[in-house]
């Protein structure tokens, strides 16, 4: 399955959301800035991720961490 730049795939990397067309956990974009790197480090280190993807990624993580009605759905009950 496909959300924007996220993939979700049972064959690449036993289904754990990756960057679409690459083999990049998307968790390892959270890993490096809260490891305090910043976003060009990640790309640099990771260059078949795209920095609009990226962006978008973080994105969706904004819209799920700041609207109340993601939140309660998600995360509260």
């Amino acid at each position: 399955m496909e959300y924007g730049s996220v993939s979700i795939d049972l064959e690449i990397m036993g289904g754990t959301p990756v960057f679409i067309g690459t083999r990049v956990p998307i968790q390892t974009l959270f890993d490096y800035i809260e490891g305090g790197d910043n976003l060009e480090e990640f790309l640099d280190d990771f260059p078949t991720v795209s920095k609009e993807h990226a962006i978008e990624v973080l994105e969706m993580a904004k819209k799920t961490v700041t609207k109340e009605k993601v939140l309660s759905e998600n995360f509260i009950g």
